[in-house]
């Protein structure tokens, strides 16, 4: 009876980890929003479906098509909408006109404006969009819809910014913020976005100061779904991610939060980010946001959601959100360790620990910690050295990726076992010590350096409880244990997906450290297990057979294409050209068009062009010189004054054209502006390169640049100008891609670019 009793809760630790994911967002079936707000579901998918019909860029066809589409969907709700229009660079010299869609709903107070935010471009090339923002705008479009039919007058004006050029460098975002005289009004920003077509879209919140006046609002808001805690924030703040919101806040001081959904990370910003593949649920979720926060912020006083204090928080099944003050993390702490320190003279005292036991109890901890780091850490490379393909996805996420995270916490997890298997005479007392004083200096570490994760200390409580039981009982009893177990399960279960989904699979070292770490938080129940070598071999095995399933999806098809990349390069000098491509293993329909190509050596293949990933050339060959006109290049001015060279120059296309990338020589540009718009000192004093900035360009237009430089240096500018025409510019005859293949992202693809150097 007694080991019936402990079997059945291996069970129902499964169905707790199914339960910590299946409860972060709606599920099939869920018509709580629909029922609660109005919101449907279907017509905001009507809105996705027609913004992601075709690439809608910057300075593409369908980006007016997708303007004006918005544009009428606001008017017909009877909403006043103008359109902001004007150029910026933003703060990665990325100058671009952007064209924002504005309207605004007028409230019954004097108050501070809630501004709903998001946008409509696409990523430059080949992205539909359908995610990355068609879901923001749409969940946006229909928010609006379900709201004004509820005929109500808010308190609060309601603004609602769609902007343009975001994926160029955040421009719409930031010509609003800085130019719109709206901007005084706002006292909260809801912005809603994605970086891959699935998933639970996540809340992160950007503040100045202190968060807990938005946690508290937010709480009191109360959306169904909430997923999130301060640790991902914390993170977020580290990386070099922005959105829209970061513009608000770092330039107006405006706070507000974001929500995205960031699963099936591979279709990002490629023509695989369609209305077929957005995930129903996701843009569900998006709108279990939506609704009941523009509902209370449209009354609430936005006036007062300044704070200096900030509070940890973290979504977990049943609580919902759990909340607390950052002032509690170190006394939480040493409220762990005091507790521990006395369960060890307790143990200690009545024989339940022995010092010999206790010390062996760190060799099964250490030599888990120790494979499983290793075989995380190394993991990708083996993949990427088996499948080579997989380098080719710049996202660094392949269409099988989950496959390869469970595969990791299966294996993590049977390495558990089998460590604890072969010190199974040990006592869990004994056992249980150097998990909890890892626990401690991990709980320290976090208080000392990433306070967001200051909600790590409340398992391990749990685990001293467990600690505290199993001293006085020998035979405890395992549901009990279960019970306790829960808080692990449910705050660790979705870290193990996450983190490798929001930053690669490079990071699968995170699956198997938190699958380590679970696994000891769980080891009061785990390790009373009789049959450990039997269930890490299971494991094991569960971990061959993944790997066996990840093998046969491995291989790439019309639905889980391969990216390619393939450019024309004409150096308007030399009167010599090239094929080029980023492919690292090259498809046949980019080997047809090259022929024999040279491999350019990995650490001397950037060409200079941006790219996100700082992606270069991987292969190069001749190519047939053809009569495509380069820019032309006029230096309408050159002086000098006061120590200083300053010119004015005009580069004017000559062919329809859609980037224009400028170089210099390795001198100190000291002012720069284009077409009017200075670049920021920052950016010219902290440039690592040789790029001064690039022109997205929209209705062909030129392109006049005025420098300031040191008196007596010698100007070198080097042109990259490009137009996403390879594939159907009547100069060329390329084979049409195959279906098995798409255009890669993130860098310059399908173009024919011509070179020119200029000196002066």
């Amino acid at each position: 009876m007694k080991n019936i009793r402990l079997w059945a809760t291996l069970p129902l630790i499964f169905l707790a980890v199914i339960w910590s994911y299946r409860s972060l967002m709606p599920t099939n079936g869920n018509t709580s929003v629909e029922q609660e707000f109005g919101f449907s579901t279907d017509k905001a998918l009507t809105h996705v479906e027609v913004i992601s019909k075709q690439p809608h860029g910057v300075g593409f066809p369908a980006h007016e098509i997708v303007r004006a589409y918005v544009v009428g969907e606001l008017e017909k709700m009877g909403l006043e909408v103008s359109l902001q229009e004007g150029y910026t660079s933003g703060d990665w010299a990325n100058y671009s006109k952007a064209v924002n869609i504005v309207a605004r709903i007028k409230g019954s107070g004097d108050g501070k404006a809630l501004l709903l935010l998001s946008h409509y471009d696409s990523s430059p090339h080949s992205a539909l969009g359908a995610s990355d923002a068609g879901s923001g705008v749409a969940t946006i479009l229909e928010g609006i819809r379900a709201y004004l039919a509820k005929k109500v007058t808010p308190k609060n004006d309601i603004i609602i910014v769609i902007t343009d050029a975001e994926e160029l460098g955040l421009n719409g975002a930031d010509l609003f913020a800085n130019r719109h005289p709206w901007t005084k009004d706002v006292g909260l920003v809801l912005n809603f976005e994605a970086r891959g077509s699935g998933g639970p879209g996540y809340m992160f919140m950007e503040t100045n100061r202190g968060n807990e006046r938005l946690i508290k609002e937010f709480i009191t808001a109360n959306p169904k779904f909430p997923v999130t805690n301060s640790l991902a924030y914390s993170i977020y703040k580290l990386l070099p991610n922005d959105t829209d919101l970061t513009v608000f806040r770092e330039d107006q001081d405006i706070e507000g939060f974001n929500f995205a959904f960031i699963d099936d990370h591979f279709d990002y910003h490629t023509v695989r980010d369609s209305y077929t593949r957005l995930d129903r649920n996701s843009l569900t979720h998006q709108a279990s946001y939506l609704m009941p926060l523009l509902i209370h912020f449209s009354e609430a006083d936005l006036n007062s959601l300044k704070s200096l204090n900030d509070y940890i928080y973290f979504s977990i099944p049943v609580f919902t959100l759990v909340t607390y003050p950052f002032d509690w993390i170190w006394p939480m702490w040493f409220l762990g360790l005091g507790i521990f320190a006395v369960l060890l003279i307790l143990g200690f005292r009545n024989g339940s620990l022995h010092l010999k036991e206790v010390s062996l109890g760190f060799i099964p901890m250490l030599v888990s910690l120790l494979i499983n780091g290793i075989l995380g850490y190394f993991a990708w490379s083996m993949i990427t050295t088996l499948y080579p393909g997989y380098k080719d996805i710049l996202q660094g996420f392949p269409y099988n990726g989950h496959t390869y995270i469970l595969a990791l916490s299966l294996i993590s997890l049977a390495t558990c076992f089998l460590a604890y298997h072969k010190f199974k005479k040990l006592s869990i007392p004994n056992l249980l010590v150097a998990p909890a004083i890892l626990w401690l200096v991990i709980c320290w570490a976090v208080a000392q350096y990433l306070p967001g994760a200051g909600f790590f200390i409340l398992p391990v409580y749990a685990l001293l409880v467990c600690f505290a039981i199993s001293i006085y009982q020998k035979e405890p009893d395992p549901f009990l244990l279960l019970f306790l177990t829960l808080p692990a399960i449910f705050i660790f279960s979705p870290f193990i997906a996450m983190f490798p989904i929001a930053l690669g699979l490079k990071m699968l070292v995170t699956t198997t450290l938190f699958s380590t770490l679970t696994f000891w938080l769980l080891l009061p129940l785990a390790g009373r297990y009789p049959k450990k070598k039997l269930i890490g071999t299971l494991l094991f095995l569960g971990c061959i057979g993944a790997m066996t399933v990840a093998h046969f999806q491995s291989g790439f098809s019309e639905e889980n294409a391969k990216p390619s990349s393939l450019v024309y390069i004409l150096d308007a000098d030399t009167k010599k050209a090239q094929w080029a491509t980023y492919e690292k293993q090259l498809s046949d329909w980019t080997l047809s068009v090259l022929g024999s190509e040279n491999s350019i050596p990995e650490k001397t293949n950037n060409t200079n062009i941006y790219s996100k990933y700082n992606s270069g050339y991987t292969h190069v060959s001749a190519a047939p010189v053809k009569d495509i006109s380069g820019p032309v290049v006029t230096i309408e001015k050159d002086t000098t004054l006061n120590g200083n060279r300053m010119l004015e120059i005009g580069i004017f296309p000559q062919r329809d054209v859609n980037r224009l990338e400028v170089f210099t020589n390795a001198i100190q540009v000291k002012k720069a502006s284009i077409n009017g718009i200075e670049l920021s000192e920052f950016y010219l004093k902290e440039r690592r390169s040789t790029r001064l900035f690039t022109h997205y360009i929209s209705t062909n237009d030129s392109t006049m640049l005025k420098l300031s430089i040191p008196a007596g240096t010698e100007l070198e500018l080097t042109l990259y100008e490009a137009s996403n025409d390879l594939l159907a510019h009547p100069m060329f005859t390329i084979p049409e891609r195959p279906d098995e293949l798409i255009p890669m992202p993130f860098v310059l693809n399908d173009a024919v670019i011509v070179k020119k150097t200029i000196r002066h």
